[in-house]
Order: C-alpha cells, then sequence, then structure tokens
C-alpha cells in the first residue's frame, strides 16, 4: 500500500515539473569597497527553463527609480539557448557579472538583477525572479591638520589657563577613529562633560583634577630646565637676569647695517608661579560629526587640558586616523612651542623723512627639534616712550606701518611682543631717519629764497 501511494505521489511530481519551471536568483555579497576600486557584481540564478532576458538596475532615489545599467536578451544570442528538447528537465546554471570600474561616492546603494525564463508549458509566459545587493563605498578621509583653538592667545603669568587642539578630518566615510598622542604615547581621555564646560568658561581647571598621565615619564630634561628656573632657595629666578643676549643676523665680523641700530634682545621673564602643577593634567576630548549628502563627513576632535608652560613647551603632540579605507593611519604633528628671538626687517633699509616705513617680522629663531612657533603668536608694538605715529597706544599684527615718517621719529625706539599661551619674548628696533633732499628742495621752492 505504501509503495504504491510512493509511486503516485512520484508520478505527479513529474507531472507537475513538466509544467511548472523553476528559477532562483541570488547575488553574490560584497563587503565595502573602497572609492576608486573596480568592482564585479555576480548574479547567479538556477532553473530549469530557457533564459528570456536579463536587466540589471541601480536603485535611487531611495528606491523610487532605478536606472538600467545592464540588458541581456537570449532572443538575440544563442549562446544560452537550450531549446532542443522540452521534455527532458535541465537542471541549468548562469552567473550574469556587471563590472563598475573606478567606484565613487555615487554608486554607493542598491543593485538588482531581474532575471525571466520562458515556462516550460507555455512559450508565451515568462516566469520573473529578482535579486538585490547594496553596495557599500568608503572614502578614506582627504586631509588631517591640528590647529590651536582660541589662537592667537596672549600668554599669562598669573592665571591658569585651558589649552585646546582641534585635530580636523575632512571626507571620510565612514565616520573614522580619531585619537591623541604625546611624545609618541597614547594619551588617556576623559569624556568632555558639562563641568568641565563651566570650569572653561571660568579659565580655569580644578587643580584636583589634576594627576600624572598614565604610562608616561617625564622628560628628564624638560624636568632639568623647570629645576634650573629655581635658585638654590627655591625661588623662581629671572631668565634676563644673566645679562641680555645679543641677536643679528649677520655675521659678527660685519659691521651692522649703518640705517638702523640693532638692540640686545629682552626676554620677558617666564616667571612660572606656584599655582602651576608639576604633573601632567587630565586630559579632556570631545568628538563632532558633520555629514553631507554624499554620505562623506568631517570630523573634529578636540583635546583640552591645563597647560603647563614648563613641561609643554616642546612637547609633540600627535592626531592619529585609523579608517577602514586606509592600509595605515594618517597622522598631523604639532611640537608646542613658544617663541624665540623674532627677527625683525625694516623696509626701506634706508629711511627718509617722508618715506613710509614697514617694520615686519621675517621669522623666530629655530628650536632645538627645528620647529616654527605653535600656536600661532599674537604680535603686538609698541614704541617705547611714546606713542605711535597714528596717537595709539600699540598695535596687534605681524607688521608695523609707519606712513610719511617725520623727522622726530628719528631715534625713536619700537618693541615688537611676541606671545603665545606657552611663553613670551619682545625685541627693539631703533628707527633712524634721514634727510630727504627732494623735500628740502620743495621747502625751499615755497620759501621763495
Amino acid at each position: 500500500m505504501m509503495s504504491a501511494i510512493f509511486l503516485c505521489l512520484l508520478l505527479c511530481a513529474d507531472r507537475l515539473d513538466s509544467v511548472i519551471g523553476y528559477l532562483t536568483v541570488t547575488i553574490e555579497p560584497l563587503p565595502p569597497v573602497v572609492m576608486g576600486d573596480t568592482v564585479t557584481l555576480k548574479c547567479n540564478f538556477r532553473t530549469d527553463g530557457n533564459l528570456r532576458e536579463i536587466v540589471w538596475f541601480r536603485v535611487t532615489e531611495g528606491g523610487s527609480s532605478k536606472q538600467k545599467i545592464f540588458t541581456y536578451d537570449a532572443m538575440y544570442n544563442t549562446n544560452f539557448s537550450h531549446m532542443e528538447d522540452f521534455r527532458r528537465r535541465e537542471d541549468l546554471v548562469y552567473q550574469s557579472t556587471v563590472r563598475l570600474p573606478e567606484v565613487q561616492m555615487e554608486d554607493n546603494g542598491p543593485y538588482e538583477c531581474h532575471v525571466g525564463i520562458y515556462d516550460r508549458a507555455s512559450r508565451e509566459k515568462v516566469v520573473l525572479a529578482s535579486g538585490s545587493i547594496t553596495l557599500t563605498v568608503m572614502s578614506p578621509p582627504k586631509s588631517i591638520s591640528v590647529i590651536a583653538a582660541d589662537q592667537p592667545a596672549r600668554f599669562s603669568r598669573y592665571e591658569a589657563q585651558n589649552f585646546t587642539l582641534v585635530c580636523i578630518v575632512r571626507g571620510g566615510k565612514p565616520a573614522p577613529t580619531v585619537y591623541f598622542k604625546r611624545d609618541g604615547e597614547l594619551i588617556e581621555v576623559l569624556p568632555f562633560a558639562k563641568s568641565l564646560e563651566a570650569a572653561e568658561n571660568r579659565g580655569l581647571l580644578a587643580s584636583a583634577d589634576s594627576k600624572p598621565l598614565i604610562n608616561r615619564d617625564l622628560d628628564d630634561t624638560k624636568l632639568q630646565k623647570s629645576l634650573s628656573l629655581l635658585d638654590p632657595d627655591g625661588q623662581s629666578v629671572r631668565l634676563d637676569s644673566e645679562g641680555p643676549q645679543r641677536y643679528s643676523s649677520k655675521a659678527t665680523d660685519q659691521e651692522p647695517d649703518p640705517t638702523t641700530e640693532v638692540i640686545p634682545e629682552t626676554v620677558v621673564s617666564r616667571e612660572f608661579p606656584r599655582w602651576v602643577p608639576s604633573s601632567s593634567p587630565l586630559y579632556y576630548f570631545n568628538l563632532t560629526e558633520t555629514q553631507y549628502g554624499d554620505g562623506t563627513m568631517d570630523v573634529h576632535a578636540m583635546l583640552t587640558w591645563h597647560l603647563n608652560p614648563q613641561l609643554d613647551n616642546d612637547a609633540l603632540f600627535s592626531c592619529e586616523v585609523k579608517h577602514p579605507a586606509l592600509s595605515m593611519p594618517m597622522q598631523a604633528e604639532v611640537i608646542l612651542s613658544a617663541p624665540k628671538g623674532p627677527k625683525l626687517k625694516m623696509t626701506p633699509t634706508r629711511a627718509r623723512v617722508g618715506d613710509t616705513v614697514r617694520i615686519s617680522v621675517e621669522g623666530f629663531q629655530v628650536g632645538a627639534k627645528g620647529n616654527e612657533v605653535f600656536p600661532e603668536p599674537l604680535y603686538t608694538w609698541t614704541r617705547v616712550g611714546g606713542t605711535l605715529l597714528d596717537g595709539s597706544e600699540e598695535r596687534d599684527g605681524k607688521s608695523l606701518v609707519l606712513e610719511r615718517v617725520p623727522a622726530e621719529l628719528n631715534g625713536s625706539m619700537y618693541r615688537c611682543t611676541v606671545q603665545n599661551p606657552l611663553g613670551s619674548t619682545n625685541t627693539h628696533l631703533r628707527l633712524i631717519v634721514f634727510d630727504n633732499p627732494r623735500i628740502k628742495k620743495e621747502t625751499l621752492h615755497l620759501d621763495g629764497t
């Protein structure tokens, strides 16, 4: 009895197979790809029918629109046609591939593979099936840079200051992982809390928050530098107490420019008061993301801590970025540095009465590590013993312009003070104004003599 039932089921199944064809469509999965790579989409389908057509679509506008990117019509290509024997069941496997060279961000999104076959029972009927896949295109960050927030800023010997480094990473997708290092060692950070924001608005961080940086020993050279600022009694020593240091851009065996007098540089004392902690502070971290229409984003990572000019001067800070589209981390470095020895230049070098004179800072003495001043310093110009030519007490900027200098300015001393949160220094230049024969002739002509 059971054998009879089993035989009946086999006969029924054979009759159904002779009438109804089947079609299954799958697309091979793909991992996320990097922008610029060449990608091949593979659509596999299995059927016992005869292929009619294959159509590939790119789905756009959130699924509301489809763009046809590939079509195969079996009526005009007999390579995959199996029409010789309709009665014999054939399990046929096909694969359709679409190659996308140098994919861009706009290629990101869903793709569909639609397949149609002729039904076994009727050549007029077409059986349809489809498969889909979402192509994820990654974009590595385009650039990375580190700047100081609120620059330029003044140096203060009398109150503690917070300092913030901002790491700007542009153009990545997905969002990168951003972290900071100090002198090559990973900085352990805390979330940027509201309590910190309140303290920052006051310009102070609680000293109780300070603790040694984990896994970081103090640099011996920096420690010796800090100890050298104290006399045997433990009192602060003025850095300029050993006498002025002369700076000249020319060799010592050459005579100075006859039109200008080089004044010894005076370094403003960097007396570090006792509120400056001897250990490293807590570092606070905050990260914001801005996403664009193509899925890429800009990331701003901020590192804030209680600045210690003694220990932070000449410290190397780096911002590093890890991203799945990068084979190795991106990095940007800065060395915190107080300004040293500004180099002043005056044009014209031989100023005459009535000339427009420009005094500007060309650069600085190169430090031990060969770095420029960071963060960007604040330049302040004053006239020793008087006001500037326009009557103001001081003027900010990298250059000081004196228009139509009168003879009365001959011998005037101008001071340029350069400072950033790590320190301050100043240098002087004496203005020598020579007679202008052309102006003398004009004056004589007006007097009629």
